[in-house]
């Protein structure tokens, strides 16, 4: 018989399945010049905080790693994937878009407004 703890517990994994199962599929739709409104929202949500936690863990294991990549040889590698790689998805991303990398959208749109005036 399986014990309550273990219901909730499972309970719990499954509403988190459920939970992230559309943001997926969501995404692998979205384009990245336009994503739409649920894409830009389950991005906000779910990857970007996912994002933070990914970041600090990654920037938390490449310290603790730094004598071993330093002896190696390594640490700027290490870092480029465990801190660098992680903190690009999370704050240099548009809001929905699923690749990384400044677009300068704003910037171009300000430009072409200030031109037509």
């Amino acid at each position: 018989m399986i014990s309550m703890v273990k219901k909730k517990g499972i309970t719990v994994a499954l509403m988190v399945a459920c939970l992230l199962l559309p943001h997926s599929l969501l995404a692998q739709e979205a384009v990245d010049d336009k994503p739409n409104g649920f894409a830009m929202a389950g991005d906000l949500v779910v990857a970007r905080p996912i994002g933070l936690a990914l970041t600090a863990l990654g920037t938390a294991a490449w310290v603790v790693s730094l004598p071993f990549t330093l002896a190696a040889g390594h640490a700027g590698e290490a870092a480029d994937q465990m801190v660098v790689g992680p903190a690009k998805a999370t704050f240099v991303r548009c809001l929905g878009c699923r690749n990384s990398g400044y677009t300068g959208k704003d910037t171009r749109a300000k430009r072409e407004e200030a031109k037509g005036e």
